[in-house]
């Protein structure tokens, strides 16, 4: 039995057991970063991508990058806002809201909550797009009341454009070398470009 087990396990092809591997490995990670936001999960998602261009059936497995991507950034959402309602809700005070505004600026927190007000829980996909735009956004949803319903109707359709747009990243980078560690090289340094490009045109119109 153990060796004809032994030899069932020896014809599996490595890349289903790259997939077995790979694709819960970027589900924890995303999700994990949308409660914790210091992964780089853009970087991931992208990576991921160029990887499934080069060593994946096309279309299918950058399908699965963006549809994991996707669902997994969707359910880290959720957990952080429906830990957030709680906290407002508690008596003992609101860890996880006062926690949030720590991480947001104040005066992004501010526009946050002007434009919630003028177009609704749509930001929410503008603010998913924009680095280090979905904080201030969700903080603003925890203290305006938004229901958990609504959030998630809002956030759906906000996490499918992320996973797409840094799904199209890894897609470039994947088609433009023939090495897939180039590829994720270019992505890694456009998703970078991308998070720290805002933040340093604030400081050259500040200077």
């Amino acid at each position: 039995m153990l060796r004809e087990a032994a030899e069932v396990v020896g014809r599996v092809p490595a890349e289903t057991t790259q997939q077995a591997v790979g694709y819960p490995a970027l589900f924890v990670l995303v999700a994990l970063g949308a409660l914790v936001p210091v992964i780089p999960t853009g970087a991931l998602v992208s990576s991921a991508a160029v990887v499934a261009f080069h060593h994946q059936p096309l279309p299918l497995g950058v399908l699965l990058v963006f549809g994991v991507s996707a669902l997994a950034a969707f359910v880290g959402d959720i957990a952080l806002y429906w830990l957030g309602r709680r906290g407002v809700r508690s008596r003992g005070g609101s860890r996880w809201p006062e926690s949030l505004r720590g991480r947001a600026d104040p005066e992004r927190l501010e526009r946050a909550r002007a434009r919630l007000d003028e177009h609704g829980v749509l930001v929410l996909v503008l603010s998913r797009l924009m680095p280090a735009g979905r904080i201030p956004v969700m903080l603003a949803c925890l203290l305006g009341g938004v229901p958990l319903r609504r959030f998630a109707r809002g956030d759906a359709p906000a996490c499918l454009a992320w996973a797409a747009t840094y799904g199209l990243i890894g897609i470039l980078g994947g088609s433009l070398f023939s090495d897939p560690w180039k590829g994720v090289a270019l992505a890694v340094a456009l998703t970078l470009l991308i998070g720290t490009a805002p933040a340093l045109w604030r400081r050259l119109r500040g200077a």
